[in-house]
């Protein structure tokens, strides 16, 4: 079982319940689905709660209810169709070019793959209310925390001293939801500690959404622990500058505004934080993955653990996902033999990027033999490559403490994208050194043994962006990619499956943003649904 900051049910849901209940859930369309709240002064009593609460923050990010992975604390939402890692990965890569689901009565996935979504759409209501959730949590945490609550409590010194850290990393998660929703929909009710509860909410548009993100992160810059540094789970530095980073980098889609220059100073910022690559591609997916060589490259994770943390997140479902529906290969990552009965596979044009001089390349996990590469019908699980990324296998040749419920660590940032992101926005005129990205492309070539080094006329928009696919497939980045480059909407790159077409079909402009849930509309009058929808 890991040693790590305690995202479980002892430390973090009694407490995350607590907290929705003083929380303006009703206005952020969210209602909490449990019993086990506690008034906020009886909680506090205990001055221990105050890093416990924290804690439920996070757990927010892995966890979706107290009675085991199949529960659910948003009502009327299934738990499998509202974990924050799972549906962020439904949301930016099952709805784009690299992964195909097979089981397309599952609610919701067959309209994301096949990019025939609606409002109605569940898994985009479980990514809006889940974002908020976090929101509603944050603003609870301030709203008890401040100088007034704490001297009325009589709060020792030493507690004290660890509060401005606290607030500053419960308005970094607030600041990464809005980032979200900014990114996803374009929209969001918008709250903070200041509001008075249960008041009617504000919407905020995508130029609202991202000037509050960035003043909000360079803000809480000097409350936040420096980089590398914090508790393994918990955000520090790096993290905000990863998510300042990744919205100069996308900030012509978000705001029409050329801010590479930025993304560079950002990224420069990350790379001289102490980060390295891991030794061993590989080991950046695996359920020791915060204890092996990943610990020097991954910048935050969404922690998963096979007892205290059981959810249907991203690994578990990937990692049971990918195995085969003739190949049982569960046995080799750690799952039953079987796993899902190949739930998971890749699109043709994915599966492409791997050929010739990446054959042989670390990162090329795909099982090809027997399988035909085209996916001609979604239902046949026999056709298609599979993939084998993610592992519930250790890197000292062990395995996770479960084998359905998976010890992997989601990767949501990673030094490489960091590097991929340098490179990028030099070349979009944001300035820094060519050799300095060329260097970065190379170093990750060379970590996954692939022996062809790039030349400086090779390094290109183009190629940054099919390594990008490449190294980051499947950690959800995939949608936002597509859309920086003018890809994803449109016919100009199609894919498998894309539009609903089996070769793909050019997609309407208004795709790249998704809908406002039915639901949440019906709840504040003040969102407006987007165009096209």
């Amino acid at each position: 079982m890991k040693t790590r900051f305690k995202i479980n049910k002892a430390l973090g849901f009694i407490l995350l319940f607590a907290m929705v209940f003083t929380s303006c859930t009703d206005d952020l369309d969210i209602t909490p689905n449990d019993d086990q709240t506690t008034l906020s002064e009886d909680l506090y009593v205990d001055e221990g709660a105050y890093k416990q609460v924290l804690a439920g923050i996070y757990a927010n990010l892995a966890l979706t209810g107290t009675d085991g992975a199949g529960s659910s604390n948003l009502k009327n939402i299934d738990a499998g169709t509202s974990q924050f890692g799972r549906v962020l990965l439904y949301t930016q890569t099952l709805a784009a070019d690299q992964m195909i689901w097979s089981y397309e009565n599952d609610p919701g996935t067959r309209e994301l793959q096949r990019n025939l979504w609606t409002a109605q759409n569940p898994l985009l209501l479980g990514m809006f209310s889940r974002a908020h959730l976090s929101i509603a949590l944050a603003n609870d945490f301030l709203r008890e925390t401040t100088d007034e609550k704490l001297d009325a409590r009589e709060v020792s010194s030493s507690v004290r001293s660890e509060i401005p850290a606290y607030r500053a990393e419960a308005r970094l998660m607030r600041a990464m939801a809005y980032y979200y929703m900014m990114d996803l929909f374009g929209q969001a009710n918008f709250t903070t500690e200041n509001d008075a509860l249960n008041s009617q909410l504000p919407a905020y548009g995508r130029a609202e959404l991202f000037n509050f993100v960035e003043s909000e992160l360079l803000e809480i810059e000097s409350d936040l622990i420096g980089a590398r540094q914090n508790q393994y789970g918990r955000a520090d530095k790096a993290v905000a500058y990863m998510i300042l980073a990744k919205m100069y980098l996308n900030a012509e889609v978000y705001i029409n505004e050329d801010r590479y220059s930025d993304c560079v100073s950002y990224c420069d910022k990350i790379i001289n934080s102490g980060y390295s690559l891991a030794s061993n591609y590989l080991h950046n997916f695996m359920a020791d993955n915060n204890t092996n060589s990943a610990i020097e490259e991954v910048i935050f994770p969404i922690v998963s653990d096979g007892i205290t943390t059981q959810n249907y997140g991203p690994t578990t479902v990937m990692i049971n996902g990918a195995v085969g529906s003739i190949e049982e290969n569960g046995t080799e990552v750690g799952v039953g033999a079987g796993g899902w009965g190949g739930a998971l596979r890749v699109r043709k044009q994915f599966a492409q990027l791997f050929d010739g001089a990446f054959g042989d390349d670390d990162r090329n996990t795909l099982i090809t033999e027997d399988r035909p590469i085209d996916i001609s019908d979604i239902s046949d699980k026999d056709t298609g490559y599979i993939i084998q990324k993610y592992s519930n296998a250790t890197s000292t040749g062990g395995f996770g403490v479960d084998q359905t419920f998976v010890d992997t660590d989601f990767p949501l940032f990673r030094l490489a994208d960091v590097y991929l992101m340098y490179a990028e926005a030099h070349l979009r005129g944001g300035g820094g050194s060519a050799s300095t990205a060329l260097g970065y492309l190379n170093s990750l070539r060379t970590r996954a043994n692939n022996p062809a080094i790039l030349t400086s006329g090779e390094m290109t928009l183009d190629y940054i962006l099919d390594e990008r696919a490449r190294e980051l497939h499947w950690e959800a980045h995939r949608r936002q990619d597509l859309i920086r480059y003018g890809r994803f909407t449109g016919g100009n790159y199609n894919w498998a499956w894309k539009g609903n077409g089996s070769n793909g079909i050019a997609l309407p402009a208004h795709m790249a943003l998704y809908p406002i849930p039915s639901a949440s509309l019906a709840v504040n009058p003040n969102l407006t649904q987007n165009p096209g929808y």
